[in-house]
């Protein structure tokens, strides 16, 4: 392989980048805990877009702080696998192996 074309593989997937990183944007993923209680929904560029508690999860202060932690954990957690998933796709289709991404 010469350094051209190396050059337009690298350029290809920054291309592709880009348009997954818009992509994510608009994916949402949802993370819950305490059963449903608490659920918090995150895109796949992992920022936070809502906030949902159940009027029973509010009687326990102590109890909400650790589910919305936990639901906020759960989506990221999900958030983060999309997006692995997504450049896996990419990486994969354009015929890159980059050692330690994932």
């Amino acid at each position: 392989m010469n350094l051209t074309s190396i050059m337009k593989q690298v350029q290809r997937l920054q291309a592709r980048i880009a348009e997954m990183k818009e992509g994510l944007a608009e994916k949402e993923v949802e993370g819950t805990a305490g059963g449903g209680m608490v659920r918090v929904v995150v895109n796949g560029r992992q920022e936070v877009l809502s906030v949902v508690i159940e009027p029973e999860a509010m009687e326990d202060r102590e109890m909400l702080e650790d589910l919305i932690t936990a639901a906020v954990n759960d989506a990221m957690r999900k958030s983060k696998a999309l997006m692995e998933e997504e450049l896996s796709r990419i990486t994969s289709e354009l015929g890159v192996n980059i050692p330690g991404l994932f």
